[in-house]
């Protein structure tokens, strides 16, 4: 079976969500949370929809605890309580929401009554269409009811705004808006590390680095004065400045639990680099191409003007990620597949000229079922373009914290290709470029990973050093292989 083209603009192509989980973090709010929870309750959402409501209790002092815990009993099942030993922020408080959170949508919702329920169904539209990734609520935008704001609190929020802006290369209205709702792929596992109202600018910040599509929607808005509750103050307002240089500067995406997801985020920034691997594979692809460990899509970016191209990945947030950056471009299909299962190829089998897979067979144990499984794919006489690591002596700290399982001679691989069904049409040393540094910092240094300052060297000298490649004394990073299907009658 052929693969067909189209990748359809609908949220099925990343997921329907089924659960919205409202995320409300609760500091001193006795006067005002049973009430934002009863307008919580009775608020419809869209069609299909379940609704989970977490309240995580920020250490409160004047009773806020017992209204919530009286709450929850007259509702029994509908909400889920967090109480904190002491105040620690805003930020410490989603925090805990979101390690507690099931949904597949997290839509944050503040426990005083500055923001009206009403205004889900408008925040959550654009994620139901597929079209966003997160949703911004803005109070400067023209629609619905709107307290008029105190002159500097506006004021100080458009240039902290601006400024934000600035670094993020954003266009928000409205930066430090307590209506959020992102997709849970999208911060379940993200690193926040902001423990005050400074959460929303660190929020901000990575779901930018994700590039995610972020949208704002006109909400209405009746705001407190300090008088009234009001807390956010002057001092949050300079250290957002702070943070928002900080994790302009910083990659702090990933945790230590997903190297590989930190390791193709900072490649997917090597825009030389895959320029150049790019153009070192593309006279070898056919009509009709099938990428194993797509990743986030750097390379598929560059590769996919094919009558078809498939951008597969094992990894359920990858997945997501090539669904949404791909989903407007004709002839470009994305899919979840497990290299090693020949099941996940029954419908590509004999449907594809090329095979791209670089840089994942050495984290398999089975490679050689991998490698069964791609030739399985191809048609006739179609080729497999294979990039793996090269050399077993140079293995170090950074294999193994990316979670390689081995590196290759060519002697080695030619032979796993051959056993695998393949007739190897050439083996090529690549990249000797970043061996020198892989040796020095895996081996000698015994790094965990690459200095981002290194990587961005490297990759702004690619350009200049790329020709002498080939020339250079010293063995390639990698082994890039070509390797065809035999045509039945061979």
């Amino acid at each position: 079976m052929t693969p067909g083209p189209e990748q359809p603009r609908d949220p099925s192509v990343i997921g329907v969500p089924i659960k919205v989980s409202i995320l409300i973090p609760a500091y001193n709010e006795r006067y005002l949370v049973r009430e934002c929870l009863r307008r919580v309750l009775v608020q419809k959402l869209p069609e299909g929809l379940e609704r989970e409501i977490i309240v995580v209790d920020d250490g409160s002092t004047d009773g806020t605890w017992d209204v919530l815990s009286q709450v929850a009993a007259d509702n029994p099942g509908k909400i889920v309580l967090h109480r904190h030993a002491r105040n620690s922020g805003k930020g410490a408080a989603l925090r805990t929401a979101i390690d507690l959170a099931a949904g597949d949508i997290l839509l944050i919702q503040d426990a005083d009554l500055e923001y009206d329920p009403a205004d889900y169904p408008a925040l959550l539209a654009p994620i139901l269409r597929g079209d966003a990734d997160a949703v911004y609520g803005s109070r400067f935008q023209g629609r619905g009811a709107k307290r008029v704001m105190m002159f500097w609190h506006a004021l100080g929020n458009r240039i902290l705004t601006l400024l934000n802006n600035l670094f993020t290369d954003l266009d928000l209205s409205d930066l430090w808006t307590c209506y959020k709702a992102v997709r849970a792929p999208f911060v379940k596992g993200l690193p926040l590390r902001c423990d005050g109202f400074c959460i929303d600018v660190e929020l901000t910040a990575k779901l930018a680095k994700q590039r995610c599509r972020i949208y704002e929607v006109p909400i209405s808005y009746y705001g407190r004065t300090y008088d009234e509750g009001k807390k956010i103050g002057f001092w949050d307002a300079m250290s957002s400045m702070v943070v928002t240089i900080r994790f302009w500067l910083l990659d702090d995406l990933y945790g230590e639990d997903r190297p590989v997801m930190k390791a193709l985020h900072r490649l997917e920034r090597a825009q030389r680099f895959n320029a150049w691997l790019a153009d070192a594979i593309r006279p070898d692809l056919g009509a009709r191409v099938l990428e194993i460990g797509a990743g986030t899509g750097h390379l598929a970016s560059k590769l996919c003007q094919r009558d078809f191209y498939i951008a597969s990945d094992n990894d359920e947030f990858a997945c997501l990620k090539l669904a949404r950056r791909f989903a407007l471009r004709p002839g470009v299909r994305t899919m979840r597949v497990d290299v090693t299962k020949a099941e996940d190829f029954a419908s590509l089998r004999g449907g594809v000229d090329s095979v791209v897979c670089l840089n994942v067979i050495e984290h398999l144990d089975d490679h050689e079922a991998a490698l069964r499984n791609m030739r399985d794919a191809l048609a006739e006489g179609g080729g497999l373009i294979l990039l793996v690591p090269h050399l077993p002596w140079a293995y170090g700290e950074v294999d193994r914290i990316a979670g390689h399982r081995r590196r290759y001679v060519r002697k080695e691989l030619s032979e796993l290709l051959t056993s695998a069904g393949f007739s190897v049409e050439r083996i090529v040393e690549f990249n000797r470029l970043s061996f020198p540094g892989w040796v020095w910092n895996g081996r000698v240094l015994k790094s965990r990973s690459f200095n981002p300052l290194q990587l961005q060297i490297f990759d702004m000298l690619v350009w200049l050093l790329s020709w002498a490649d080939p020339y250079l004394p010293w063995p390639g990073q990698s082994l890039l292989a070509l390797a065809r299907k035999p045509d039945a009658g061979a």
